[in-house]
């Protein structure tokens, strides 16, 4: 890779602590996907699901582990230091002035709008327009860009906790939309687990790869 901006930006990713989840290749099942969350429920704070067919108990601890994530730091976005985030949004300018946090992320340089891609549909995965600053899309960009260190293992569990609790507030579209992109993540889990091989269950529908 021969820009040096895009080269600093996975560089700060990496040192994050998240490759091993973000880089966890795998095929897209959405009938596993659906299947999962359909059953899933989380019971004194453990993920307890089926898939097909097969029990799945998803713990903090062993979510940490399949990923190898940070279990030290920041657990959660609130406590992002205000100095981070000043100065965040002044190194992903593209003028070099401060960024609005209410504008969109064609205020950015380009390798901190992929950034900005990255956390928005492989961490908050939440509804909205990618193309939208959101505090919370900035504050995992400032955890990235300032070397802040993240608790990413109790974070990223206590979003898959949220996504199990409010599956039946959302259609079902949406919500497969919304968490289509943990699926790799999720299905790595189960083939740890379960020496699970959702080809004999599902059909594939396409490939979801980030190396990093």
């Amino acid at each position: 890779m021969d820009d040096p901006g895009m080269v600093s930006m996975f560089e700060a990713l990496e040192a994050s602590g998240l490759r091993g989840f973000l880089g966890c290749p795998a095929v897209v099942y959405e009938d596993a996907l659906v299947d999962f969350f359909e059953n899933a429920s989380v019971r004194n704070g453990v993920v307890f699901s089926t898939v097909g067919g097969q029990i799945v108990k998803i713990s903090e601890k062993l979510f940490a582990e399949s990923f190898e994530l940070p279990v030290e730091g920041l657990e959660v976005l609130s406590e992002m230091p205000k100095d981070a985030i000043f100065d965040a949004r002044s190194i992903v300018s593209l003028t070099g002035e401060q960024i609005n946090l209410s504008g969109r992320k064609n205020q950015m340089k380009m390798p901190y709008r992929l950034l900005c891609d990255i956390v928005a549909k492989s961490i908050s995965v939440k509804a909205g327009s990618f193309n939208a600053i959101t505090v919370e899309k900035f504050s995992l960009m400032t955890a990235v860009v300032c070397g802040v260190k993240m608790n990413w293992a109790k974070f990223l569990f206590g979003i898959l906790k949220k996504m199990v609790a409010v599956k039946t507030k959302q259609p079902k579209g949406l919500r497969f939309r919304l968490v289509c992109c943990w699926q790799p993540s999720l299905l790595w889990i189960w083939v740890r687990l379960l020496r699970f091989h959702p080809q004999k269950f599902f059909q594939r529908r396409r490939y979801f790869v980030l190396s990093l």
